[in-house]
């Protein structure tokens, strides 16, 4: 009765022993006498004791893995350290733990190996500003060839690319050159619009100049004219006075003609006063004293 109890709790021990929780984002391969057999996926699994194990343990979360920088030769021979990162996820447990010993080990020397033929077919300046360019190259080739592992490559970046300190000095003495040209374009940029403006200024204020001067021509001949034609009608009305004898009418109105021609010169010192009007108003005033003394 004893041996059977124990026989019985040793069975049970057995059969609890093979229970096996796979957790989330976790497979497990599983050897049956040495043979793969079959991958236990999240949940309650069980594993036969003493015929079947646990053969490895594989993680199906995207893996980020940062090599060391790398030597790499340009095409026009400049040597240069490049270090990546990789990102790439487990696709098939089975070929992963099968397929190639050390996975991580062959994805960073086909890495390093991909990445110096790559740099190989650039110049320095090519690699420089061609980041895109490697990396997608570098993504396809790897995912590619890490599929026979059961892994799929989802992005490969170029993290650093550290070229030799007097390319590095080079460069730099470039890169201030450039800065001191560009300075220079935009400085003499700048004093050419100002040059511009000043001139377009003195310009328009000579222009200015020129229409007032024009305007005051235009306004002083104005003036003149309306005199001439003030004094030209005041001559004949003088006339046409005289002529129908009215002697005292045309006297006072050649009086007022006489400060009439008064204003006429001072308002348009270049007006000449027709001596007409002048004789006439000497006229009537002599005719004006000759009818108060026959009075």
């Amino acid at each position: 009765m004893g041996l059977g109890l124990i026989i019985i709790i040793v069975l049970i021990i057995i059969g609890i022993a093979g229970i096996r929780i796979v957790p989330q984002s976790k497979a497990y391969v599983v050897e049956r006498l040495g043979a793969y057999h079959r991958t236990m996926q999240t949940g309650l699994n069980y594993v036969i004791p003493f015929i079947e194990r646990v053969a490895n343990s594989v993680s199906l979360k995207e893996i980020v893995k940062d090599f060391a920088p790398q030597p790499v030769i340009t095409k026009d021979n400049v040597t240069m350290q490049i270090d990546t990162v990789v990102y790439y996820q487990i696709t098939d447990s089975k070929l992963y733990t099968y397929g190639v010993e050390n996975p991580v080990s062959a994805i960073e020397n086909l890495t390093a190996t991909t990445l110096r033929n790559i740099i190989g077919e650039l110049e320095l300046d090519e690699t420089l500003t061609s980041r895109d360019v490697i990396n997608a190259k570098m993504r396809s080739i790897l995912d590619e060839a890490t599929d026979a592992w059961g892994i799929k490559v989802n992005r490969v970046e170029v993290k650093n690319i550290l070229p030799p300190r007097d390319i590095q000095e080079a460069m730099e003495k470039q890169m201030r050159a450039e800065r001191e040209r560009r300075e220079a374009i935009l400085r003499a940029e700048g004093e050419k619009k100002a040059a511009i403006l000043t001139a377009e200024g003195e310009k328009e204020s000579t222009i200015l100049r020129a229409d007032a001067v024009r305007e005051a021509k235009i306004r002083e001949a104005e003036g003149e004219a309306e005199a001439i034609i003030k004094i030209q009608e005041a001559t004949a009305q003088g006339l046409k006075l005289l002529k129908d004898a009215k002697i005292d009418e045309a006297v006072l109105k050649l009086k007022s003609y006489e400060a009439l021609v008064d204003v006429a010169n001072g308002q348009a010192t270049k007006i000449i006063v027709p001596s007409e009007l002048q004789n006439l108003a000497t006229i009537g005033t002599t005719l004006s004293e000759t009818m108060k003394k026959d009075k």
